[in-house]
């Protein structure tokens, strides 16, 4: 069940026309030139939480076709 809704999530990204989000500090590839994960298949989901000048934020990446993570979604967690 996790797999499915994984999945239906990561559709979800890749289909719809979106808008790039920018790292912030404390995103998985701000500042940094991230190696590519060459063992992941594309298309998986990663999910990254963090807290920058005391907001909470998760964020969501898909492995994309060159095998990099791309920051596909950002949201604020009301603690």
């Amino acid at each position: 069940m996790k797999t499915l809704i994984l999945t239906a999530l990561a559709t979800l990204f890749l289909a719809a026309p979106s808008v790039a989000v920018e790292p912030i500090k404390g995103s998985l590839n701000y500042e940094t030139s991230m190696s590519t994960l060459d063992n992941t298949p594309i298309g998986s989901v990663t999910f990254n939480d963090f807290y920058n000048r005391g907001t909470h934020y998760r964020e969501i990446y898909i492995v994309g076709p060159d095998h990099r993570l791309n920051l596909v979604n950002r949201t604020v967690v009301s603690d």
